[in-house]
């Protein structure tokens, strides 16, 4: 961690202990975050990828958890940490909101600014293998179950860390969720794109319970524009199989194509990819 800035506090030393250890965001992971991307010009100014998107998702987040979240402080908080910062490069940032300490607690509000994963580059080059998991849930297991706060970016990622490691295991670089009923989901931490011809397609968001991604949207709005048929529909392991091109997709990793899926390798295609990467807002390899 590079950087550190507390709601109420300003800049802090990135080793400055700001949690409690009876906050809930530890204790029970009762809480919401949001991770994002900063470019740093060689001139030091520096900016954030799609803040108020990150904002807004942030901000349903907080209501589903019925957290406090004033989205102008944040706002101002994120731009007061972007403009302090000056190191030259590519980071991750993060937002973090959790219940507090103790019953009747204000809750705790900071943000870090990290180097980017050791392996992104690699995976950035090379592409990623995956895996395909279970789940364990119907495709539809959060339609009116709104206390499975499906959508919500809470701090419970315990689940998506353990299929990492499963991934991991079978000699992969990342997981693609799928339901019992053979509908693909989500990856642990990206949303999962496909094309065939000129039509991009996601997975549907909503009874799914996964996490509508603000890249996704943000390269099917710029492909939209350039042409592109933008999709959302349920699709099987077999689908993206058939897909020309399978990307994982997320904000600070940015897309990235699946090479192997399942064992089975896919032929590249650098001349789509680098459209798909260009309206995602990322530049070339």
């Amino acid at each position: 961690m590079r950087f550190l800035a507390m709601i109420g506090a300003g800049s802090l030393d990135p080793s400055a202990p700001i949690v409690r250890a009876d906050d809930n965001g530890l204790t029970r992971g009762d809480g919401c975050f949001e991770g994002c991307r900063v470019l740093t010009m060689a001139d030091g100014t520096s900016r954030v990828d799609k803040p108020a998107a990150h904002l807004v998702r942030m901000a349903r987040s907080a209501a589903a958890l019925e957290l406090p979240f004033d989205i102008d402080e944040w706002d101002a908080f994120v731009t007061s940490a972007v403009t302090a910062w000056h190191d030259p490069g590519e980071w991750a940032m993060k937002l973090v909101l959790t219940r507090g300490a103790g019953a009747g607690a204000p809750p705790t509000g900071f943000l870090t600014i990290s180097d980017l994963p050791t392996n992104y580059a690699r995976q950035r080059r090379d592409g990623l293998r995956v895996a395909t998991l279970s789940r364990g849930t119907s495709a539809d297991a959060f339609a009116d179950a709104p206390w499975l706060l499906g959508g919500v970016k809470t701090l419970s990622y315990a689940v998506n860390m353990a299929a990492q490691r499963e991934a991991a295991r079978r000699g992969c670089d990342d997981a693609i969720l799928v339901s019992v009923d053979g509908a693909v989901l989500e990856s642990t931490v990206s949303s999962v794109v496909w094309s065939v011809g000129r039509r991009l397609h996601t997975t549907p968001i909503g009874a799914t319970g996964i996490l509508g991604g603000t890249t996704q949207q943000l390269l099917f709005d710029q492909a939209s524009r350039a042409g592109w048929d933008c999709v959302s529909v349920p699709a099987t392991v077999a689908d993206l199989h058939a897909a020309e091109v399978l990307w994982l997709i997320g904000s600070v990793r940015g897309p990235v194509d699946v090479v192997e899926l399942d064992g089975t390798a896919r032929v590249r295609r650098p001349d789509l990819d680098a459209q798909i990467r260009s309206l995602a807002g990322f530049g070339p390899r």
